[in-house]
């Protein structure tokens, strides 16, 4: 009777020790915001509703670098700066262009990818080639983009915005808009489905980056480090040529 009183305790405190081993072992989570709804950077799987896109298998990387755990937080996209600020989650990994007005709320890390805007048309349109063509037009954009304040500073145009990109170029398709203004990575992957559109050469130069809160620097600098180990590594370049080709 004692021994089998004793080889219980025994079995308890395995399972106690055990467990505060898995525990005291389990990596540390790094939430990480994103919009989910701008391929190829970031979308999700219409059958598995996995995430997946060029943003995101970067973040895994830059995660496994920093031996965090990666947990995806989709959030619209106007909410994603205020969802960081209130702690929602720890970074923001969204195609988010590191602009100065942005620098007023939060850090960014060191620049992960570099893109610019375009001008999307129906592929039949020739009378738009320049922003200027677009003086007085209206202009489809995903609301609070960099694409959004290229539009909002020509002259006379009217701004259509959307919550999702893919929106936004539908209004071209449709004929609700001869031109819609976007990263140029996500007119060119739409423009792989549809043959009815087009875009020309990027008018701006601007650069992605990881958003972060500005008190957080423990975790600026951890996810500089990692970031810098996965271009270092190359692993970087193939997460790039998987999604957009040879680098």
């Amino acid at each position: 009777m004692k021994r089998i009183f004793f080889m219980s305790l025994l079995c308890m405190a395995l399972v106690l020790i055990i467990g505060s081993t898995a525990v005291i072992g389990a990596k540390p989570v790094l939430k990480v915001g994103t919009s989910a709804d701008f391929p190829p950077f970031e979308f999700q799987d219409e059958k598995t509703g996995a995430y997946l896109g060029f943003d995101v298998d970067l973040i895994q990387a830059v995660g496994a670098a920093a031996d965090m755990e990666v947990q995806i937080v989709n959030t619209a996209w106007d909410g994603l700066i205020p969802g960081l600020l209130t702690g929602n989650y720890d970074c923001i990994v969204s195609a988010m262009t590191i602009t100065d007005e942005r620098l007023k709320a939060v850090a960014f890390s060191d620049p992960y990818f570099s893109a610019g805007q375009v001008i999307v048309t129906r592929a039949n349109d020739t009378s738009i080639q320049t922003v200027e063509d677009l003086e007085g037009k209206k202009i489809s954009v995903q609301i609070g983009t960099t694409g959004d304040l290229a539009a909002s500073d020509i002259q006379g145009a009217t701004v259509k915005r959307f919550n999702l990109a893919p929106d936004a170029i539908q209004e071209v398709r449709n004929g609700s808009v001869p031109a819609c203004i976007i990263d140029l990575a996500v007119a060119a992957e739409i423009a792989k489905e549809y043959d009815d559109i087009k875009f020309g050469e990027p008018f701006t130069m601007e650069y992605y980056g990881i958003a972060i809160r500005k008190n957080n620097t423990d975790l600026i600098k951890k996810i500089n480090r990692a970031l810098a180990s996965v271009k270092a590594s190359g692993e970087y370049d193939k997460i790039y040529a998987n999604w957009f080709g040879a680098n």
